[in-house]
């Protein structure tokens, strides 16, 4: 079958979904030889870097479902992953699909302490380690270690269990939220929700033309990463997926700057944070000249960042001496959270680009979008900031185990977001900030972190990254720090005071305390490189004068 009518037939065909990918491709007829599915680690004695096929990712997931079936895993059976590799992540998450069970995918970079409470407030029947988590099987669990994802592979895959036939609701994973404000907390993906937007836009959009090679940076124990596999998967894309994701830890933009130059990807897969580990680094340097396509998905990336990407790599140009690679690329930032599945705005930025300010652009034709007064329920006119709700077969069934929070995110219909967002007379949407950060001014002045963290960036090109903490306690006035990391060479003790000031406004610049550089453990991140500003606003309060 050609790829053409493959794409087609795959969208058409509602038995396919996040839980099968593999088989639906072998039953419509996909070349199982061609290079698919590459790790940077060595996969049951095949070395790193090197292509699976469809017919090797079959075998592979066969012996893993094989093992886990002995283990007596079968339908409906929650087991938790808490592993490093790329490759322990998604041969396992397709080995329990194969099964009917649920994999529930576990950032590696969660701290023990935390995996613990999650994997308890899982109850599952088991999870599943590897040597760099061993230290889990210290901790009271409630449930066995199954073992250890090294030996997942011994399994026979001639006798692995016959797949399991999902229905469109079956749930297929369970990922977890960024743990920003909280504890992560367990999201459930249904086998159609976790597709559906691979099924409206994926299968449908045009085919770049020539190869196309893509590198995922993102955590693949986020439900971005399992959509971005299947997708490639399900297009004939090449996808070669980092165990190192994007995420702030030492070396992290090194690591895909290299992977980058050594594998030559025509497009890039990140978060936010991706980006902002790629700026420390001088671009130029780099010998980025495959990648035609920069892919954001999570928080809204900021427009630095964004200006660094796409003033390299290449975009191909028809000239009168035929196709040629013009230098410059594509940005394409897509506004997402795990619990909206898949992100439900996006916008394009190629060099020259001018419409940033935290714009995410428009809704896919897929989420149905509205911005809401929380106290009224009804949608906010244009111009006004209000509530992201949001309507969408992408949308996560809720929250694991707890139906208060899963309801609790839900209006008139609509799921919350969580997201502060306006609209323009254009139709474009604005993310100014999340609701737990935002802080009421009053006289119809708000400070919006977010917001501030961009314009403080524009206004000062020497910060590499900030973050803006506002915090009050009872009825004191609040207070505001702005935490600046600065690029390699710039001077540490100059004054931005005044500049920083200009980039809030007079009304935030009331509520400044402080300005402060800082060092990258200056700040506290979650496991998927987000701030965790509810824990850092603690800080700030404690540093604030009793009685003020």
């Amino acid at each position: 079958m050609s790829p053409a009518n493959l794409r087609t037939a795959l969208a058409r065909d509602m038995r396919v979904g996040a839980g099968n990918v593999p088989l639906m491709l072998t039953e419509h007829g996909a070349d199982p030889d061609v290079p698919r599915l590459s790790f940077d680690v060595d996969v049951d004695g095949i070395p790193a870097w090197t292509p699976l096929s469809l017919r090797d990712l079959t075998e592979r997931v066969a012996a893993r479902a094989d093992w886990f079936a002995r283990k007596g895993i079968g339908r409906r059976d929650p087991v938790a992953i808490f592993v490093t590799s790329a490759a322990d992540v998604f041969l396992n998450y397709f080995a329990l699909n194969r099964l009917g069970a649920i994999p529930a995918l576990m950032n590696g970079n969660m701290p023990i302490e935390v995996a613990a409470g999650f994997v308890r407030r899982l109850r599952g029947v088991g999870v599943l380690l590897d040597a760099d988590h061993a230290a889990l099987r210290e901790h009271d669990l409630g449930v066995p270690v199954l073992g250890d994802a090294a030996e997942t592979g011994t399994g026979d895959p001639t006798r692995a269990p016959a797949h399991y036939r999902h229905h469109g609701d079956d749930p297929v994973a369970i990922t977890h939220s960024s743990g920003t404000t909280r504890t992560p907390t367990p999201v459930v993906h249904s086998h159609h929700s976790l597709f559906a937007a691979i099924r409206a836009v994926r299968l449908t959009e045009a085919r770049p033309h020539g190869p196309v090679r893509e590198l995922s940076a993102l955590p693949a124990a986020h439900a971005a990463g399992l959509i971005v596999v299947n997708q490639a998967l399900c297009n004939g894309y090449e996808i070669l997926c980092l165990s190192a994701q994007g995420g702030r830890f030492e070396r992290s933009g090194e690591v895909i700057l290299d992977a980058i130059e050594r594998w030559r990807p025509t497009g890039v897969y990140g978060f936010a944070v991706t980006w902002s580990e790629l700026a420390r680094h001088d671009l130029s340097t780099r010998d980025l000249g495959s990648v035609r396509n920069w892919s954001s998905t999570g928080d809204c990336a900021h427009e630095t960042h964004i200006r660094r990407l796409v003033a390299v790599g290449s975009t191909p140009t028809w000239t009168r001496e035929g196709l040629v690679d013009a230098p410059g690329s594509k940005f394409v930032d897509m506004l997402g959270s795990t619990e909206m599945g898949h992100s439900a705005f996006f916008i394009s930025h190629r060099p020259g680009s001018d419409r940033y300010d935290r714009c995410v652009g428009k809704p896919y034709p897929f989420a149905e979008v509205a911005l809401l007064d929380v106290t009224t329920g009804e949608e906010v006119p244009v111009g006004r900031v209000g509530q992201c709700g949001l309507r969408s077969p992408t949308l996560a069934p809720g929250y694991w185990n707890d139906s208060t929070a899963t309801y609790r995110t839900r209006l008139n219909g609509y799921y919350l977001t969580g997201d502060l967002m306006y609209r323009d007379e254009e139709g474009y949407y604005y993310h100014v900030d999340r609701v737990n950060d935002a802080v009421d001014l009053g006289g119809g002045n708000w400070l919006y972190t977010a917001l501030s963290e961009e314009r403080v960036l524009a206004r000062c090109p020497d910060v590499r990254d900030c973050t803006v903490l506002a915090a009050a306690e009872g009825d004191g006035p609040p207070v505001t720090d702005v935490l600046l990391m600065l690029h390699e060479g710039a001077d540490p003790d100059l004054d931005r005071g005044d500049a920083v000031r200009a980039a809030l406004g007079e009304a935030v610049a009331r509520t400044l305390r402080r300005v402060e550089v800082v060092p990258d453990d200056g700040v506290v991140f979650g496991p998927t490189g987000k701030v965790r500003k509810f824990v850092m606003r603690q800080r700030v309060l404690a540093d604030v004068p009793r009685g003020r």
